[in-house]
């Protein structure tokens, strides 16, 4: 049996691929980094959903944005979020390759702390231009990405895991689970740069 590759691609040399996961697992690290190595465009799905002052894109313009982005993107994309309420599987059929980021809540809940802190005191950017993080709106607001972490990490975690059984690479699919303290994640970004250097 052929060991699977770290991406599937189109069989073409071109790679779209869809992070997912809860709020605060790396999804926005690892798509501008992985986008880099790809040499693709890397988009965002919170900066698209959000306006400034966290005001929400209608479904039908966020679709719309959206579906433009990857279509202007022939050559591939890295596309980091989920939305599946309001996307469907709008990214997900058009997608090489799904990556799903689930390290243990231990791990990424403080970074998601720190990086919550870093951006109340301004010294990282918002996931979205003009749109500020404070402690209101981080504590107090029904959007508050602390609460959304830790109330969403089990249905994520189900939602993901009965994806894998259907679309998993393991059963002929395109998503991989990529968990573990880092080490994981290390050796599989090691393996896509080995390929692209390869290819």
């Amino acid at each position: 049996m052929s060991q699977i590759p770290p991406l599937l691609g189109d069989g073409n040399g071109k790679y779209r691929v869809h992070l997912v996961g809860n709020s605060g697992t790396g999804k926005s690290t690892l798509g501008a980094e992985l986008a880099s190595t790809l040499d693709v465009p890397y988009i965002s799905l919170d900066a698209l959903f959000w306006h400034p002052n966290w005001t929400c894109s209608t479904n039908e313009d966020f679709c719309a944005r959206v579906l433009q982005c990857l279509t202007e993107n022939e050559r591939g994309w890295v596309v980091d979020g989920n939305y599946k309420k309001c996307l469907g599987e709008l990214v997900g059929e058009r997608a090489t390759d799904i990556i799903w980021l689930d390290p243990p809540f231990f791990l990424y809940f403080p970074r998601l702390l720190m990086r919550t802190f870093w951006r109340i005191i301004g010294r990282a950017e918002g996931c979205a231009p003009g749109c500020v993080e404070t402690l209101a709106h981080v504590f107090l607001s029904d959007d508050s990405i602390i609460y959304w972490a830790v109330t969403q990490h089990r249905h994520v975690r189900r939602r993901e895991s009965d994806n894998m059984k259907r679309w998993g690479v393991e059963v002929g699919g395109i998503m991989r689970r990529v968990g573990g303290q880092g080490g994981e994640l290390k050796a599989w970004k090691l393996a896509v740069a080995n390929m692209v250097r390869e290819r």
